[in-house]
Formats: C-alpha cells, sequence, structure tokens
C-alpha cells in the first residue's frame, strides 16, 4: 500500500475525530478512507482484517498492521506525524488533557441513551444524566482555562475527541429539544462547545445530515438495524440525504415510513 487506509462510517463520530486530526495536521490527503456500508453485514476481508470485530473504524497501516479504537488511532497518528503537535507536550498539561478525555466515554453514552429512549417517564431522567456530564466538563475547563475558548490555548486533542460527539448530539436539539441550561454550571462548556462546532477543522458533516441520518437512533434502532415496519435503514447512502426531506420530530408516538423518510 502507498498510505494508510481507514475502513470508516463517514457520519460516524469516532471517524469523524480522526478527519478532525488529519485537518488540523495538513494530512487529509496522507490516508486513503474506505467506507463501509453499516446496512450491510461486514465482508469478510473486513472481518479477516478486524479478527471479527465489527466496530469502526480501523486502521491498516502501509505494511498491513492493523489498529483499531479511534483513541488509539488518534495517538498513533499525533505520534508518527508529530509537527505540527495537537496533543499537548507539556507533561502535566498532558496529563490534564487525557484526564478530559477520559470523560467522553460516560459523555457519548449518555448522549446516546438519551436519543434512544422512547419512554416519555424517562426523558427527564436521560437529560439529567447527560446535563451531569456537562457540568463534569464545565468544571474542569473552569479549573484550567476558565476565561478562554479551549481546555488549553487551542483546539486540541481533546476537542478533535468532544467536537464530534457534540455535532451527533445535533440529534438532541432536534428530537428532544434539548438545551444547555443558562448559568455557571453550563456557561464554560456551553462557549466552549460553540467554539468547537465552529472550528473550521471540523466541519466534516452538518445539522441536517445527522438529524436525517440518525433517525433510526431517535427511535431506538442503531447502527443500521432496520426499525419495526420498515424495509431501509436511515444509514443508507442511497437516496442521498441531501434530497430527504427534515424527519418528523414526534419520535415518542410512532415510526415514520420509508416513505416520509424519503427512502424510497
Amino acid at each position: 500500500m502507498q498510505k494508510p487506509i481507514i475502513y470508516h462510517i463517514p457520519v460516524c463520530p469516532f471517524s469523524q475525530r480522526i478527519e478532525i486530526l488529519l485537518e488540523l495536521k495538513g494530512l487529509r490527503d496522507a490516508v486513503d478512507f474506505h467506507v463501509v456500508d453499516i446496512t450491510k453485514p461486514r465482508e469478510d476481508w473486513l472481518l479477516q482484517k478486524s479478527r471479527g470485530t465489527t466496530a469502526l473504524p480501523i486502521m491498516e497501516t502501509e505494511d498491513g498492521k492493523i489498529l483499531k479504537e479511534s483513541l488509539v488511532i488518534l495517538r498513533y497518528i499525533e505520534e508518527r506525524f508529530p509537527d505540527p503537535a495537537v496533543a499537548r507536550t507539556d507533561p502535566y498539561e498532558r496529563a490534564v488533557e487525557r484526564f478530559f478525555i477520559t470523560g467522553e466515554g460516560p459523555f457519548g453514552m449518555a448522549g446516546y441513551v438519551m436519543v434512544m429512549n422512547r419512554d416519555r417517564a424517562k426523558t427527564e431522567e436521560k437529560r439529567e444524566a447527560l446535563l451531569a456530564r456537562y457540568r463534569w466538563m464545565n468544571d474542569q475547563l473552569m479549573q484550567h482555562n476558565p476565561d478562554g475558548l479551549w481546555l488549553f490555548d487551542q483546539f486540541g486533542l481533546a476537542e478533535c475527541v468532544y467536537t464530534s460527539l457534540m455535532m451527533r448530539f445535533w440529534f438532541l436539539d432536534y428530537y428532544e429539544g434539548f438545551e444547555l441550561p443558562k448559568g455557571p454550571d453550563y456557561d464554560r462548556v456551553a462557549r466552549w462547545r460553540d467554539a468547537c462546532l465552529a472550528h473550521p477543522a471540523a466541519q466534516q458533516v452538518s445539522f441536517d445530515e445527522i438529524v436525517k441520518l440518525y433517525y433510526d437512533y431517535a427511535i431506538g434502532a442503531g447502527n443500521g438495524a432496520l426499525p419495526e415496519g420498515r424495509n431501509r435503514s436511515s444509514f443508507v447512502f442511497d437516496p442521498d440525504w441531501r434530497g430527504r426531506p427534515m424527519p418528523p420530530k414526534d419520535k415518542y408516538d410512532r415510526i415514520a415510513t420509508d416513505a416520509e423518510l424519503g427512502l424510497v
């Protein structure tokens, strides 16, 4: 191979964080991206490379070695292509950055659990779980850079990790009417979130794209699974998402048809 290959889902947050890092380093063309259709079973050749796992992205180096898990791939790229540095180089700051990144798993889980919930009685419980994660991030940002935009002095590795998740949470804005409250528990993280979403290196996806493709998550069907009564996943490549209507918001009451979603 001439270049490393990343097998990915373009709209996946774990893939986008890698794209953001490559963009920051000016290395977008240094890696080939191979798109995988998650609405179909994984091909045998891909399962051989991944040793049977289906999670994406995975990275294949030029000499055929395989790396899995987006955080591992991020650090590999950062160490292999150290200039310009995106991760912190000061040992203390790098430790803080790594600690901050440990919160991405619970943060992502809280957002996805909230959007996939279809029990109105549990909506406030799910909302509070996500707000607790935002309060944790707010506290960390206030501790390390209370008056700035980023965790430190620039958009760094922590921002790469969280920005793609916060973009996916546009589905919460649309389907759940989610908003961050105003006040000292949220104002700093709100400023950080807005700056992350607007960063030029993080414009691989759009609000409409996320809302349309992730409709099936909003009715409890993730990872390309078919919802009840439907023949096509909202994650299909054809018809292209740009030509589809915006989905209905009444996720608690019914499941939209393929026709309503512009899938036929």
